[in-house]
């Protein structure tokens, strides 16, 4: 992996993990049109630029952060169903996460949906916050289990599941943010043990790659997430839902004709 193919997979990656697009399908995108090699290396620096970007959810809201226990605890009770889903079908995860055909196909049915989620809940979009009570974030929790699937993004997954909950757009897209945190540094703390366990160790132009990997994609999170909160409290959904059904078809295209796409 060269520094350039570095630095674009970190801005991929910090563009598209808090937007409702699918991270996964963008970083098959653009290894494929770079030929970044299929290697443990890539494994490991895909999985590890997401430290960057858990970060820049705790800089941008660092304030929120500083709440009661309260708010801790319903963060906890909503990432309690990834955790019990992802240990007891970590298996199955592991082989969805190998098909390169359910992301295209998640990414186009995650498209038409976004299409039509403003229409079906219309009524929350001038909601003033509403306390989220313990069953709320529960709820939440369990439609982040369906981001499990790869191709459905764990922000459109939890955003959805905070709509459900009479959240408006904003305070639904920014609990998914803040839920975001434990789950996905606890996802990325596993993944990355298990490269240490299998004894996957850097030379020091890989640490670089790795370092540079996290800046960018922190830097590039930062300004996607309020980019991202201001479009949607003023325009909604329907554009991630024509964005997933174009790099979702795409993905099925190249499928299709036979070219060796790979989930790095």
């Amino acid at each position: 992996m060269t520094f350039i193919q570095a630095i674009i997979l970190a801005i991929v990656e910090g563009l598209t993990e808090f937007l409702p697009v699918s991270s996964t399908g963008h970083m098959i995108i653009a290894s494929w049109l770079m030929k970044v090699p299929n290697n443990d290396f890539t494994k490991f620096f895909t999985v590890g630029i997401q430290f960057g970007t858990i970060l820049s959810v705790v800089v941008l809201y660092f304030r929120r952060f500083f709440q009661t226990l309260d708010f801790y605890f319903k963060l906890f009770v909503a990432f309690i169903p990834a955790a019990i889903f992802g240990f007891l079908l970590s298996k199955q995860i592991d082989a969805l996460l190998e098909s390169v055909l359910t992301v295209g196909i998640m990414l186009l049915v995650g498209g038409v949906i976004f299409i039509l989620l403003d229409n079906w809940f219309k009524a929350s979009e001038n909601n003033p916050d509403k306390e989220i009570k313990y069953n709320n974030a529960f709820v939440i929790g369990l439609f982040q289990c369906i981001a499990m699937i790869p191709g459905v993004s764990r922000s459109a997954s939890t955003i959805i599941g905070g709509l459900t909950q009479k959240l408006n757009r904003k305070q639904a897209a920014e609990f998914s943010f803040f839920l975001a945190v434990p789950t996905m540094f606890a996802a990325t703390a596993k993944k990355m043990l298990d490269f240490y366990k299998d004894g996957i160790s850097l030379n020091a132009h890989e640490w670089q790659l790795f370092g540079i990997g996290n800046l960018v994609g922190f830097l590039v999170a930062i300004i996607a997430i309020k980019a991202f909160i201001g479009y949607l409290t003023k325009h909604g959904f329907k554009i991630f839902g024509w964005y997933r059904i174009v790099v979702g078809g795409l993905i099925l295209a190249f499928y299709f004709m036979g070219h060796n796409l790979q989930i790095i």
